[in-house]
């Protein structure tokens, strides 16, 4: 694609192949042929608000959905999610009248959206606008006039590849009705009927209930109040009291409006079950990241994880249409028969001794919590996820920003939930815990009395700053010793402070370091051996340990890792 030249096209980023446009509006008033809107104009985008989900559009690689929030106007809104290869491109194709005016605009908000129109039959064919990001819904403009034989218009949109998410609502095509008519406004549904109650646990309830003609999403009600927006005739609501009883209610919406309640059906949660405190971690412990999904390293099942890894982080979480709220999808790749079968060989690991945890966030995650309802939902999905599976805890591995305040209030709700044997890790990059005034250091401080460990990523980092105010380059025990003193010398405990390395060059960017090296740097902190030019004025022995991205990757280097750095880090004072 090419790039209209007078706009600038994001650095960083290959460039398009194929045409830059891309059409969606919102409410304008057509330019006719003689520059004023005639009364016959209509808006000939379908589906305009994506209020029945992605009915008359299709987006690139499955990257579109529909999402209940956050809306423009509504119930519903397209979000779609670029990828490395894939700049989620969502079209749709309208019927126009030949030589005709017309009036293209769609509200967006998140990263980079493109809006514009394709095939007009004059000019170059192609017009398209764009914003680069927009925190709040702004609106994109551009109009079109179509040629002499034009009666279709390839209307689109997309975003930039590897970027952020974008949200799209209220498109608009105005102008000349080209013959396919406009879509009727809607009318509120009508009452959903059958609702019932299904699988209940100490936490959950599950409801079901029939399907409303119109309707293009439901609101579940707990006791009247805290409603819960489903797309489906199904949800399960978590988060709820042991041994408690509840009344549900759900009612039918579209853009016209919401129906009455249905008649409430009730459910009691069942009594708690107490599974005991999880396996203790050791004083001195190793923390293996396994994969659940195919990289090209070694597929492992849970089970095939070395015996030297004490705390084993199950990567990664993933997050849902709801804000703050995370879920768990056991990829196919691994190998797993079953849910069943990965369960059992969680169960059996903590027999053994290990703790297993969810890890949050990584590379591609963009689970967001940033006000007292994402806390809430990202508490309630987390502890709802450990009772599912047995996870032990919660690891954050958050790289595309974190909220103190609120991450904060999250974990501790967690914690009230699951007590205190729970295991708090995090993996922070090294820029994240180079002072206390960063979200992530003042989030770690805020919880150090629930926390665990934190296991900083010593790699794709570049140099950084020592305690004693020295750079250091990565892929050094400089590196490794001057920069966990930061958080030593910054008020974590010796026990919660941990090395995170990769385990073979094949596992990170840079900042590889040979097993030996992990070892110097684990005495040096520890024992005052085995520095470099950095020597600290004081030793931790009481030191957590160390930790490597992943399992699956020291797997595939023969075990190196774990085999010189598990018994080294097991041997430590």
């Amino acid at each position: 694609m090419h790039v209209d030249r007078t706009t600038t096209r994001p650095r960083g980023r290959r460039r398009l192949s194929g045409a830059l446009a891309l059409a969606v509006g919102s409410g304008l008033v057509l330019v006719g042929g003689a520059g004023t809107a005639q009364a016959a104009d209509v808006n000939v985008a379908k589906n305009a608000g994506f209020e029945n989900g992605l009915a008359n559009w299709s987006c690139s690689a499955g990257s579109g959905s529909a999402v209940s929030s956050p809306v423009r106007t509504g119930t519903g809104a397209l979000k779609a999610a670029p990828a490395g290869q894939d700049n989620a491109k969502c079209v749709q194709t309208v019927a126009v009248k030949p030589n005709s005016t017309y009036t293209l605009s769609a509200w967006v908000q998140g990263g980079y959206a493109y809006l514009g129109a394709n095939n007009t039959g004059t000019g170059t064919g192609t017009v398209s606008t764009w914003t680069p990001d927009s925190p709040s819904w702004k609106q994109l403009t551009t109009t079109f006039t179509t040629g002499a034989s034009t009666t279709s218009v390839e209307i689109y949109t997309h975003g930039w590849y590897g970027t952020s998410p974008y949200l799209v609502d209220d498109v608009s095509v105005f102008g000349p009705d080209g013959g396919g008519g406009q879509d009727p406004d809607p009318v509120v549904p009508s009452t959903p009927a059958g609702l019932a109650a299904g699988t209940v646990t100490s936490s959950s309830v599950a409801l079901s209930w029939g399907a409303v003609n119109g309707a293009t999403a439901y609101k579940v009600y707990r006791d009247g109040a805290n409603p819960q927006t489903v797309s489906g005739t199904s949800a399960t609501v978590t988060g709820l009291t042991a041994d408690t009883a509840y009344q549900f209610q759900v009612s039918a919406t579209n853009a016209a409006g919401e129906s009455a309640k249905s008649a409430a059906v009730s459910a009691r949660t069942s009594k708690a079950t107490d599974p005991g405190p999880g396996p203790a971690v050791p004083k001195h412990a190793v923390t293996g990241y396994w994969q659940n999904f195919d990289n090209g390293a070694a597929k492992q099942k849970l089970r095939d994880v070395q015996a030297a890894y004490d705390i084993i982080a199950v990567s990664f979480a993933d997050s849902t249409a709801t804000p703050g709220q995370i879920t768990f999808n056991l990829d196919p790749a691994v190998g797993y028969a079953s849910v069943a079968d990965f369960k059992a060989d969680v169960a059996a690991k903590k027999a053994a001794g290990k703790s297993v945890i969810l890890s949050v966030g990584g590379e591609k995650g963009n689970v967001t919590i940033n006000s007292d309802a994402t806390a809430t939902a990202f508490a309630d999905s987390a502890y709802a996820l450990m009772q599912q599976y047995g996870f032990n805890g919660i690891d954050i591995d958050l790289e595309h920003g974190v909220n103190a305040t609120y991450l904060t209030k999250a974990l501790r709700q967690l914690s009230a939930k699951a007590g205190s044997s729970m295991v708090l890790t995090m993996a922070p990059q090294t820029i994240d815990m180079q002072n206390t005034s960063s979200e992530y250091f003042k989030t770690a401080l805020a919880v150090k009395d629930i926390l665990t460990v934190i296991n900083t990523q010593y790699y794709n980092s570049g140099s950084m700053l020592g305690c004693d105010g020295k750079v250091y380059s990565q892929g050094s025990v400089d590196f490794l010793t001057a920069l966990a003193c930061i958080q030593l010398q910054g008020g974590l405990a010796p026990s919660q402070v941990g090395l995170g390395v990769p385990a073979s060059t094949r596992g990170a960017g840079s900042g590889y370091v040979d097993p030996q090296v992990v070892k110097n740097a684990l005495d040096c902190l520890t024992k005052g051996t085995g520095c470099g030019t950095f020597k600290p004025a004081q030793t931790w022995p009481s030191l957590r340990g160390a930790m490597t991205w992943s399992t699956n990757w020291d797997a595939t280097a023969g075990n190196a890792w774990s085999n010189a750095v598990g018994p080294h880090v097991h041997g430590l004072p």
